[in-house]
């Protein structure tokens, strides 16, 4: 294993006997391989990958695709049937709720008890001990015993004991949806110390957003298997197509309809095309970004208004067919920070009333006080074939647009919130 990898899993795979009759066990005890009275269901299949240190990996895929079992060989509660997993360093895993800790045990107690298991001495546990119990804010619970504990109140403690330790690698199976809002954000702020640190983190999720901006990378798992591993909006952006029965949106070669002489309300200039995504029955042929007085614009000022434009030509969809037009802003590391479509704004269905007619968008937009810098504008059209029927992609730029932000205040974080303060002097 190479030194600069935190986890190297190779070939692994899981899977447990099923019996239809608790007697059926003791006959197979009795029978040996002569016979089978069980079937087997395979939870992981030959799962290969290598986790460097210091990176952020989530773990994406439906439920009962063989996340949380993935994690719990990691951390060595479970036994591989094949394969073999490598880590460097201390673990620390925040796993299903109350794993680790003992229930008649107070929740003092069961600091000592979970950092005495993580390699802590007590004296390294006495240290720690006042972040730990600040971080949870259980308050006098803290000396009850934890059967007492509502499900926030565990998670709580097990995320301060699991995040004050100090380990080089956290793994974290889906806690953080059980916590108020005040405590994830609380959480989130601990995981980006701790990802500052170089601490190695690997999170099982079902936030597609969270892993866009959390994450280095993401591992989709299909029943068992690894269906993408890769950058991680790529991958929750296929994840999420296949989850909600989009059409698959790959890249395609594509061929624009025949354009006709430009018009005054028609949009025939694409500046960029990163990705092409959708099924291509229609296309986006011309996108545009103005300002307030329609003059083209590539820079844009914070706290002012744009107007987006798009032409969107049909190729093979009918006549009357519903149409979803939207956009998504991208800033500079490709987060997304702000999207929205027709659907959404509660606008009535369009429709092209013939083929290869031509539909021109356009979306008056006030842009925030933005952090100065570069971001890009994606802009698309779906259709639904029905009542009732998930949208599927026509087409979708990528980063179809790219604009500079500029900003007449000092601005360190993303967005700035317009605000007046007022300061009374207390006699």
């Amino acid at each position: 294993m190479s030194s600069e990898m935190a986890i190297s899993v190779e070939g692994l795979s899981k899977h447990y006997h099923l019996y239809e009759k608790p007697f059926q066990r003791l006959l197979q005890m009795f029978t040996g391989r002569r016979k089978q009275y069980f079937n087997t269901r395979r939870v992981l299949n030959d799962i290969s990958f290598q986790i460097k240190k210091g990176e952020t990996v989530g773990i994406i895929g439906r439920n009962g695709s063989g996340k949380s079992t993935l994690l719990q060989l990691i951390c060595g509660l479970l036994n591989p049937n094949a394969g073999s997993i490598k880590t460097h360093g201390r673990i620390a895993a925040l796993l299903e709720l109350g794993a680790g800790f003992n229930p008649e045990f107070t929740g003092r107690e069961n600091i000592y008890l979970n950092g005495i298991m993580l390699g802590l001495s007590v004296e390294e546990i006495d240290e720690k001990y006042t972040a730990i119990e600040a971080f949870a804010e259980i308050g006098d619970y803290i000396e009850q015993p934890v059967k007492t504990y509502s499900s926030g109140m565990y998670v709580r403690l097990a995320f301060a004991i699991q995040a004050n330790i100090d380990p080089e690698i956290l793994i974290v199976d889906e806690a953080l949806a059980v916590g108020d809002a005040f405590f994830v954000h609380r959480c989130m702020d601990r995981l980006h110390q701790l990802q500052a640190r170089g601490t190695s983190i690997l999170l099982v999720t079902h936030d597609g957003m969270l892993v866009k901006r959390f994450c280095n990378r993401a591992i989709w798992l299909d029943q068992g298997r690894i269906r993408a591993i890769g950058a991680s909006s790529p991958v929750v952006d296929e994840y999420l197509t296949s989850l909600f029965q989009i059409e698959n949106p790959v890249e395609q070669p594509c061929t624009p309809p025949e354009r006709t002489a430009s018009r005054g309300n028609m949009e025939e200039h694409i500046a960029n095309i990163d990705r092409r995504l959708g099924d291509q029955r229609c296309q986006v042929i011309g996108a545009r970004l103005y300002d307030a007085h329609r003059n083209p614009i590539d820079e844009v000022r914070g706290g002012s208004d744009v107007i987006l434009r798009f032409t969107v030509a049909n190729v093979s969809l009918t006549a009357e067919t519903p149409l979803v037009f939207g956009y998504i802003v991208r800033n500079m590391r490709g987060e997304e920070i702000a999207s929205t479509n027709t659907r959404l704004e509660h606008m009535a269905a369009m429709s092209f009333a013939s083929m290869h007619e031509r539909l021109t968008v356009e979306a008056r937009i006030h842009i925030p006080l933005l952090y100065p810098g570069h971001y890009s504008l994606s802009v698309g059209a779906s259709y639904t074939p029905g009542t009732g029927v998930p949208l599927i992609v026509a087409d979708r730029i990528v980063n179809a647009l790219i604009f500079n932000v500029s900003c007449h205040k000092e601005i360190c974080t993303p967005i700035y919130f317009d605000t007046t303060f007022s300061i009374d002097r207390v006699p």
